[in-house]
């Protein structure tokens, strides 16, 4: 599905169904040099099971037009025009990592248009680490290997995920190759590094948060660990936090209890 958003073309996967503006709406939005597909398994779920799905690839990401965000702040402002564009009037959102932070912040920004927010993969603050911020411009292979290392706690993943014989790091790899070279105008990949990094409005824009919030964790989180988490969860009114078995790519590593507790979660 595309969508003009401030008069950019914006691609949104919806999980193989058509939007229906009478259906409740959930959108889920990704991280850094990631796209819609990561969320391909509770994308095509919530789908299938009564809800209108939004999965953006963010401005200047893959097939989306617009310049890529360099902010969480305005990351948060587009998820607001999405909905404008959409025609939606509220809907629940669901961020991993810089689109964790994304999330929230459009929640708070708006409170009466986010039903329910559910953060996964999240932190606050949400820190890149030096060498990475350096290789992510001076050498980006160097910096995409290394994010694959840290992302992932498992040599291979179950069968649920994507198939006996997946190759978690070289189908990531692969994908954030894809990205990065889908924008030859700005470095998208340390742009994204640079919004994390440098955000420290995480637990201000948590307390204007008005709805249920659900932490989705990964107890190997090398990336955000769980005890990053802390802050924000500390300032969460309403929250429950869910850890599953993975790394900081949980939608791969597991899927399936990425899957559950967002069904366990998410209410029309």
């Amino acid at each position: 599905m595309e969508l003009s958003v401030l008069g950019h073309k914006t691609f949104c996967y919806t999980g193989g169904k058509p939007f229906d503006i009478e259906k409740p709406t959930v959108v889920f939005i990704h991280g850094v040099l990631n796209d819609h597909s990561v969320w391909i398994l509770q994308t095509r779920y919530f789908a299938h099971h009564g809800w209108n799905v939004l999965a953006p690839d963010l401005p200047g990401h893959c097939r989306s037009e617009g310049d890529a965000p360099s902010s969480v702040e305005e990351g948060s402002q587009f998820i607001l025009d999405l909905l404008d564009a959409a025609g939606v009037r509220k809907a629940s959102l669901v961020g991993h990592s810089w689109g964790s932070l994304i999330a929230l912040e459009a929640a708070a920004r708006s409170p009466e248009r986010v039903s329910q927010l559910a953060l996964c993969g999240t932190a606050s603050p949400m820190k890149v680490s030096a060498a990475l911020l350096e290789n992510s411009v001076s050498a980006p292979m160097k910096a995409i290997d290394m994010v694959n290392v840290f992302s992932h706690s498992m040599l291979a993943p179950p069968p649920s995920a994507l198939g006996p014989g997946t190759w978690l790091y070289g189908g990531s790899r692969a994908l954030m190759k894809r990205v990065l070279a889908s924008n030859p105008r700005v470095n998208v990949f340390h742009r994204g590094f640079v919004a994390c990094d440098s955000y420290q409005g995480g637990e201000v824009a948590m307390e204007k948060v008005r709805c249920p919030v659900l932490f989705v964790l990964g107890r190997n989180d090398s990336m955000a660990p769980p005890r990053a988490a802390q802050p924000l969860q500390a300032k969460a009114k309403d929250a429950r936090t869910v850890t599953v078995e993975a790394g900081h790519q949980m939608m791969t590593e597991a899927p399936d209890a990425v899957l559950a507790a967002l069904k366990d979660f998410l209410r029309p």
